[in-house]
């Protein structure tokens, strides 16, 4: 795995060509790659807040551990729901565009997509917003270009249908992302956001 994650930033198009080729089934999948890259950013998330803290004007705010770990935990099973959504559209999308695709490639393609993502979560540790904001940016615009340079590999089609299916599975990330955050906000107005120890 670590030669694969490496691999994303160093030789993507190598990686891409690896995944065309790489057979697994969905519990390898799963335990080979999303479970660990998943964790990353709860973890970090949960150490920044509740034992690093933000700093605000000067004050340090610590969260409490048990408002802390249950979003930890949340965003973690969100990630890897979210995982397993964007390879569901990447299968239904392959098949209107007649490429042969099976969804446990579709969801090692979605991995392979949010690598980046997965990565920088790590900056959470250091809870600074600005930080974690620009990091976030880099790190979604190099998602988009994996995604976009990616799929026409994986599936073998041409560049410019690829170009529209990866629109497509772009729409259906945002779409994704606007989903859970409408779900973290009903949450916390019903009591499970965070509290200041």
């Amino acid at each position: 795995m670590l030669h694969h994650v490496i691999g994303v930033f160093t030789h993507p198009k190598k990686v891409w060509e690896t995944v065309r080729d790489e057979q697994c089934n969905l519990k390898d999948c799963y335990l080979k790659h999303v479970l660990l890259l998943a964790a990353i950013a709860p973890i970090s998330l949960f150490i920044g807040a509740s034992q690093v803290g933000w700093t605000i004007v000067g004050k340090t705010y610590l969260l409490t551990v048990s408002s802390t770990l249950p979003m930890a935990i949340g965003f973690y099973l969100s990630s890897l729901v979210g995982v397993y959504i964007m390879g569901r559209a990447i299968h239904w999308m392959a098949t209107t565009f007649d490429a042969e695709v099976s969804l446990e490639k579709s969801v090692l393609i979605a991995t392979t997509i949010a690598t980046p993502l997965f990565l920088s979560g790590i900056i959470a540790i250091i809870p600074v917003a600005w930080l974690i904001m620009l990091v976030g940016i880099v790190a979604t615009g190099y998602t988009v270009y994996l995604m976009y340079t990616g799929i026409p590999i994986v599936l073998n089609i041409e560049p410019e249908r690829g170009f529209i299916l990866a629109s497509g599975v772009l729409t259906v990330g945002l779409v994704t992302m606007v989903g859970v955050l409408v779900t973290t906000v009903i949450l916390w107005g019903m009591g499970f956001g965070p509290q200041h120890a």
